[in-house]
């Protein structure tokens, strides 16, 4: 019965915040100008959340210790960390899935009354041992390592009190013992050597009751950092899973702005070069409504090149819905590869 109650307070706590948040506070897209992440081009796990209940635990996660529920807030369906040192770890079939390069991206949101108190958290496991860990808060984000640990400061235009009550992004990027960490359009952590080599990650936060620590968007990609810039373009297409959209709509998020920013200067290095920008959804969903709205997010990706300066002769735009799967949509990891943008040279 104790159990029960939590998790409906938590519930009732969340659903209050969307009424009052529904809107998406993204940082306008010139404020991602020099943003350089780039996720990895093959999706390992991918959860919105939005396949699970109101109020119940996620069906894609494993619940190490603690306590966690998703609620509905506005239009999304959202991870609320509900109790002191809980941790989750994602169901993934594989013991051992982190290669050699990967990214981790999610979205989180801490409540102002945790102050200075830190927020979500990555574990980086060897197995079941916790070998590194990186700590978010509104001040900076820590890397703990064997032997050192090492912290960026947020930004001014970031960090204090304007942390609290929003969404940020956050991701990660990983190239062997380098790590490189954001924090919406900011590089706020470098971490030359890490000293250790994961294998699989767990997700947790340190949170106290009725006040939110939320995640949604989580995803790991193996892979990341495409550098084909300074580089002769011979390949015949690219396929990109960094381009994201709000929920049913052709809106594009702003840290999609990684990936726009690479396509962008290739094609200054490559002025001979001209794409079709390929719109592909999973296989959810109605063929008609997901053919006309992959042809609006293509139209979105194209307007969004030449805003940055490549001419509109150079680019064409094409939504193919579910028509060219390249991975099955009976997985969440499978699903989420399909849904792509792809850079076709014509």
């Amino acid at each position: 019965m104790k159990k029960f109650t939590i998790l409906c307070c938590s519930a009732l706590l969340i659903l209050n915040l969307g009424s009052k948040n529904a809107s998406a506070q993204d940082a306008p897209f010139k404020a991602y100008n020099n943003y350089d992440f780039v996720p990895g081009p093959t999706i390992v796990f991918e959860d919105d959340f939005r396949s699970d209940q109101d109020g119940e635990f996620p069906a894609h996660w494993n619940l190490d210790e603690g306590q966690g529920v998703v609620n509905k807030m506005g239009d999304d369906m959202v991870f609320a960390i509900t109790k002191y040192s809980s941790v989750y770890t994602p169901l993934i079939k594989k013991p051992v899935y982190l290669p050699l390069q990967y990214t981790i991206e999610f979205d989180t949101w801490l409540d102002a009354a945790y102050d200075s108190n830190e927020g979500a958290f990555i574990e980086f496991r060897k197995g079941k041992e916790k070998i590194g860990g990186l700590y978010t808060s509104h001040s900076q984000y820590r890397m703990d390592m064997p032997g050192k640990s090492l912290a960026g400061d947020l930004p001014a235009a970031l960090g204090g009190d304007g942390y609290h009550n929003k969404w940020h992004h956050i991701a990660i990027a990983v190239n062997g013992n380098q790590m490189k960490v954001y924090c919406d359009q900011y590089r706020v952590l470098v971490v030359p050597n890490n000293n250790f080599k994961a294998t699989n990650i767990a997700l947790g936060g340190n949170a106290s009751d009725n006040m939110p620590m939320l995640v949604k968007n989580f995803r790991i990609a193996e892979g990341g950092g495409m550098n084909m810039l300074g580089k002769k373009f011979t390949d015949t297409k690219i396929v990109t899973h960094g381009i994201n959209f709000d929920y049913n709509k052709a809106t594009i998020k702003p840290e999609g702005m990684g990936t726009l920013n690479m396509i962008a200067k290739l094609m200054t290095e490559n002025p001979e070069v001209k794409f079709e920008v390929g719109g592909h959804t999973d296989g959810d969903g109605d063929a008609t409504y997901n053919l006309s709205l992959s042809q609006q997010r293509a139209e979105a990706v194209r307007k969004q090149l030449i805003a940055l300066g490549i001419a509109d002769s150079r680019l064409t735009a094409k939504g193919y819905g579910k028509t060219k799967p390249i991975s099955d949509n009976a997985t969440l990891a499978g699903k989420a590869n399909n849904r792509r943008v792809e850079f076709v040279k014509i």
